[in-house]
């Protein structure tokens, strides 16, 4: 166990020298390639009209989130009813689904608590 973590203490280290030496440059190079999306000046007003355009942008697409949460929900009560046409292939694809959904929630749980599995640091 200890070697192991001697192991990832040196790669940690080798990644954290590369990224200094080579930061600069794939920031330069980044920042070149993207340079359509920066706006120019920057400006308080800029900023707080593309927050705006954001936020009403987001606002704007619930309608269909909800129009598309309600087909499933009618995709699930219509499964419910004919349960007896449920075969092992689509349970199981359910099942999955749902243990992915249990493990996506266990992560950000874990990642809410910074990085702890045991509990939150007090």
């Amino acid at each position: 166990m200890a070697s192991k973590l001697l192991q990832l203490q040196k790669m940690a280290a080798q990644a954290s020298q590369y990224a200094s030496k080579h930061g600069n440059a794939y920031y330069k190079q980044l920042m070149e390639q993207n340079k359509q999306y920066v706006q120019e000046p920057p400006s308080v007003e800029k900023c707080q009209l593309l927050s705006n355009q954001l936020l009403y942008t987001r606002l704007a697409s619930i309608p269909g989130r909800r129009e598309a949460f309600w087909k499933e929900v009618d995709y699930l009560k219509q499964l419910w009813k004919n349960k007896q046409e449920l075969n092992i292939e689509k349970a199981g694809i359910a099942a999955l689904f749902g243990f992915e959904c249990f493990a996506w929630y266990c992560a950000g749980e874990i990642i809410g608590r910074g990085f702890t599995i045991t509990g939150y640091h007090v």
